[in-house]
């Protein structure tokens, strides 16, 4: 489910309300207000306080997208090979491809440091909603509302900072109606342990991808550290050794990235008609670009490898989304309910005038029309670098409350710690990207547009990416931090041309992003009133939608039917060689070379993959998945194409979180990989 990173790239907005309502095993719940009475209702079920606590401490979020969780006293932490991989990319070289070959640290002194990971551990939860609504006047219009709510957020996030030392964050739950502050201690010392090759990590492919029956080993171990030496962690995850069995219940423990499932009939339709099919055309377009630059060679396909598989996972997960927006079943249910509960709301006197809400919804839709492809943006390495130097130069000058978002104090070290990143950065690639966003700029806006004209400098894309990417410095990462400890003043003296074209674009950057803050805040602000209106009808209840907080989802082990097929729940690593062999010279489905000579050794019956229930989107890769007892069972990789609609709608029928099973993981580190040291320190 690697689509999470390209989906908060993307992201539609920063609404997070959702319907009280639920059915089956939906919900994505607050670990500050767990569903206590449906458990128990529905699954005879009353997890305790320690019960929770020990599980949201276990669980950790990923500053490179997804989830993962401590299985150690040591440091270890799981997660899935595909989360690792930008960290598995970036810490790869033309010798040395641990992407392709995996990787065992047998010492602690193997272990490698990833340049620039941030693990993030929620330890504690406060409403200050309160707060947060007393700074905005009911009264003021969207533009100056979200200045004040700007600032009164960053205010508190400073200030839990200053007193706790802790990352600070406040997060938006029921479109405004509450607000949280999310404190979260960071790991920034994380270093690899074990990873499989990607031939045993993504058997199967792109063909596979998002389908079931999968026999693949997505998981990879790191560990975190602290003052040099390996954490020693109070809450972990202890490992069940027993294979999971058909109707067992199961929860999710992680951080899912954005869900809609309070949108309006019209906010769908903008959905299915403009943004997903742009962002298609977008994702197909670099899908194109990354596999051409591919075939300059071995090198280039190693260093294309991480984002084009990214970029294809994308396209898959959205297309599937696309898919079931564009089934027409889908919106009778929605059409139905929504046309019900206006008519609810309009005969109520005390409410009619929060249905101006679904008009104002409507109105917004067409202003996304309007405003999609109007970015200057440029997506490639270095011009991001250069941006945020140029932003954060600028935004320093302001009092920490006027500050854009992630240029406050208290985002400030995790903003340094990317932009200071040893990672690699490649030329060639980067020429070959920042051309065609120039040439994207060009057909979006037209070559006689006088920004266009300025990018370019009298120029073709090729050319002017070529000369912007071979002379900038920002490759080197003292200068980078020559130019952020000069501030705004060297920021302006300036001469890389990198930096150049990041100031050229500025201004602009500016206003679209403010617009589009204005433009959420009006969103934010209709969707607070439809959720007052649900609220009122329906009763309390229910979750926020997404918000790439951690978040508890439950399930059971379950099959299901495709087709007119049933499904089984459960896999077995025997069914992986069998699969081999089945496709058998095709591309993706050749078994790693330690898989062959580990056959005779690896007990052929051990448990690999299973689904479940579960209720997730992208944003949950590598969460732990637990048992009643809170003991490891399984770890999250991906959804079935029918989950593909999660975003929008859950359904229980076919929908389905796809897991590698813990018993899966040890034996193959035991028996496969030669890691029995590995496997002895794992829940322990």
């Amino acid at each position: 489910m690697r689509y999470s990173l390209v989906a908060i790239v993307f992201a539609y907005s920063a609404l997070t309300c959702s319907l009280p309502k639920v059915s089956g095993d939906e919900g994505m719940y607050l670990f500050n207000d767990l569903p206590l009475e449906l458990l128990k209702e529905r699954h005879e079920f009353e997890p305790s306080e320690k019960w929770a606590d020990d599980l949201r401490l276990s669980s950790v979020r990923f500053n490179s997208g997804g989830s993962g969780s401590f299985i150690s006293s040591d440091g270890l932490v799981l997660t899935n090979h595909h989360v690792a991989s930008d960290t598995l990319q970036k810490l790869s070289s033309p010798e040395r491809n641990l992407i392709e070959a995996g990787y065992l640290a047998k010492t602690l002194d193997q272990e490698i440091k990833a340049p620039d990971l941030e693990l993030n551990q929620l330890v504690a939860i406060e409403d200050v909603t309160a707060r947060v609504n007393a700074a905005v006047a009911d009264s003021t219009n969207p533009e100056e509302a979200a200045k004040q709510r700007r600032a009164v957020i960053s205010t508190i996030e400073q200030e839990s900072l200053e007193k706790t030392g802790l990352r600070s964050d406040v997060v938006t739950l029921f479109g405004g109606a509450l607000y949280h502050l999310y404190r979260y201690k960071k790991y920034t010392d994380v270093r690899l342990v074990w990873a499989p090759e990607t031939a045993a990590a993504f058997f199967g492919g792109d063909a596979d991808n998002f389908e079931y029956p999968r026999y693949n080993l997505d998981a990879t171990i790191m560990r975190v550290y602290e003052d040099g030496k390996p954490a020693e962690l109070e809450h972990f995850l202890r490992w069940n050794r027993d294979p999971l069995t058909e109707g067992e219940l199961v929860f999710v423990s992680g951080n899912p990235g954005r869900t809609q499932r309070i949108f309006t009939v019209d906010a769908l339709k903008y959905l299915r008609d403009d943004r997903l099919p742009y962002l298609l055309d977008y994702l197909r377009r670099k899908e194109v670009l990354m596999q051409q630059y591919s075939l300059n060679g071995k090198e280039a396909t190693r260093r294309a490898r991480d984002e084009l598989f990214g970029i294809q996972n994308a396209r898959k997960a959205y297309t599937g989304m696309l898919a079931g927006l564009q089934n027409p079943q889908t919106f009778v249910d929605k059409q139905a309910a929504e046309t019900a509960l206006l008519e609810q709301v309009k005969a109520d006197p005390k409410l009619r005038d929060l249905a101006t809400a679904w008009d104002e919804i409507a109105t917004i839709q067409s202003e996304n029309r309007d405003r999609l492809g109007k970015s200057v943006s440029f997506r490639s390495s270095l011009f991001d670098l250069a941006l945020q130097i140029v932003l954060l130069t600028a935004e320093d000058q302001k009092p920490n409350e006027q500050r854009l978002r992630g240029y406050t104090d208290s985002s400030r070290e995790s903003l340094l710690q990317e932009l200071l990143s040893p990672a690699p950065i490649y030329q060639d690639l980067e020429q070959v990207k920042l051309a065609d966003e120039i040439a994207r700029l060009i057909e979006h806006r037209g070559a006689e547009d006088p920004l266009v004209e300025k990018v370019l400098n009298g120029k073709s894309p090729r050319d002017q990416a070529a000369e912007l990417v071979l002379n900038s410095k920002l490759i080197d990462v003292d200068e980078r931090q020559k130019l952020i400890d000069g501030g705004l003043e060297a920021v302006e003296q300036s001469s890389d041309p990198m930096i150049q074209l990041a100031r050229t674009v500025e201004a602009e950057y500016r206003q679209i992003r403010a617009e589009s803050e204005q433009l959420q805040e009006r969103e934010r602000q209709a969707y607070a009133k439809i959720a007052q209106a649900v609220t009122a009808i329906q009763g309390t209840g229910g979750y926020p939608d997404a918000t790439f907080t951690l978040r508890l989802a439950f399930g059971t082990v379950k099959g299901y039917t495709e087709d007119g097929k049933q499904i089984p729940p459960t896999t077995n690593i025997g069914g992986a060689y069998q699969h081999a062999e089945e496709h058998k010279g095709q591309q993706d489905f050749d078994l790693p070379t330690s898989w062959m000579d580990g056959k005779n050794r690896v007990d052929l019956d051990t448990q690999l993959n299973f689904v479940c229930t579960a209720d997730i989107i992208g944003g949950n890769s590598g969460s732990p998945v637990v048992n009643r007892d809170g003991e490891l069972v399984g770890l999250i990789f991906d959804g079935n194409i029918q989950s593909l609609t999660a975003d929008y709608l859950y359904s229980e029928q076919q929908s389905r979180a796809v897991s590698v099973s813990g018993v899966g993981i040890l034996e193959t580190l035991k028996s496969i990989y030669g890691a029995r040291d590995l496997a002895r320190q794992i829940g322990r």
